[in-house]
């Protein structure tokens, strides 16, 4: 046997998407070249490991029991690497956050100089929808979640970040009276939606609720990057996170369009199930966001008080 540690990560990815493409996607390769690694791993047994049927790839049992030896392999190679630098008084581990889609426009810029500091954590950082990143807390699979809208559903200890600002925006063709009201915007807008499970979708639904408001027409996208390609091509509007709309609106791509009652405001808050033993990084990383996330507020979001 002469596979390497490289094969053994991309197969593992494999497994876990059952698709090349999905796993070349995760782990910015080519396609190709996934495809090449494999068959380099595959070359080294007589018993396939994967079988495709139609067009599409299944691991096969003997290609499961590879996945679990290859995986403790990887565990124990990592073991060596954390052992190593803590031997030199080096911080190491694994972080792993939860953060809901919109908040990779946010949790990166909490992340960055706490990572830098410390060369020997290896961060772990699922984007998903609302309902995923609670899930993934009440499993205790994460450390941290960042979440706009706190669970009523577990009980957590928070920290909040900054604060969510969601307005009505539409792209900068159309011009807009600033004095015409609420219910009258809505009756000629077509709105877009997240899907359900988003955080944003819920904001929206209880905003459109409380004020009673009937909805012309409305569309339904899976991601908060669909939705703002969506209105800047003229679809519809959206009731969207600043957050995710700085380029646009410095750009004068897209517009925000005053009604009463928005911006709706939240917070971006980091969440850990109460009681919850940290590891000394995730420990360490709750003392750094204490002591520094005011500073980086300033630093970075600055911009967000034009708004």
């Amino acid at each position: 046997m002469n596979f390497t540690l490289n094969q053994l990560q991309i197969f593992l990815k494999i497994v876990k998407t059952e698709s090349v493409t999905k796993a070349a996607a995760d782990l910015h390769l080519t396609q190709p070249a996934v495809s090449i690694q494999l068959k380099n791993l595959q070359d080294q047994f007589d018993i396939p490991l994967t079988e495709v049927v139609g067009r599409k790839l299944y691991i096969t049992d003997f290609g499961r029991e590879i996945a679990i030896a290859a995986e403790n392999i990887l565990n124990q190679v990592n073991a060596i690497n954390y052992k190593t630098m803590a031997y030199k008084g080096q911080l190491t581990g694994r972080l792993k956050i939860s953060v809901v889609s919109t908040g990779k426009y946010v949790m990166p810029y909490f992340l960055s100089d706490f990572i830098k500091q410390h060369a020997g954590i290896e961060l772990q950082m699922d984007v998903t929808n609302k309902n995923r990143v609670i899930e993934s807390l009440e499993n205790n699979e994460v450390d941290f979640s960042l979440v706009s809208i706190l669970p009523t559903t577990l009980n957590i200890e928070h920290l909040d970040l900054l604060q969510n600002k969601l307005y009505l925006v539409g792209n900068a063709e159309q011009k807009f009276d600033q004095s015409i009201s609420t219910k009258s915007i809505f009756n000629n807008l077509p709105l877009i939606f997240r899907e359900k499970g988003s955080g944003t979708r819920q904001t929206m639904e209880n905003y459109i609720e409380q004020n009673n408001i009937a909805i012309l027409k409305k569309m339904e996208l899976t991601s908060n990057e669909a939705v703002k390609q969506a209105v800047l091509a003229g679809l519809g509007y959206s009731i969207m996170p600043l957050i995710g709309i700085k380029n646009e609106l410095h750009n004068h791509q897209l517009q925000i369009i005053p009604i009463p009652g928005l911006p709706i405001k939240t917070n971006w808050s980091l969440i850990w199930l109460k009681g919850k033993k940290h590891s000394p990084v995730a420990g360490s990383f709750l003392d750094y966001m204490r002591v520094e996330k005011s500073m980086i507020v300033r630093e970075k979001f600055s911009w967000y008080e034009e708004y």
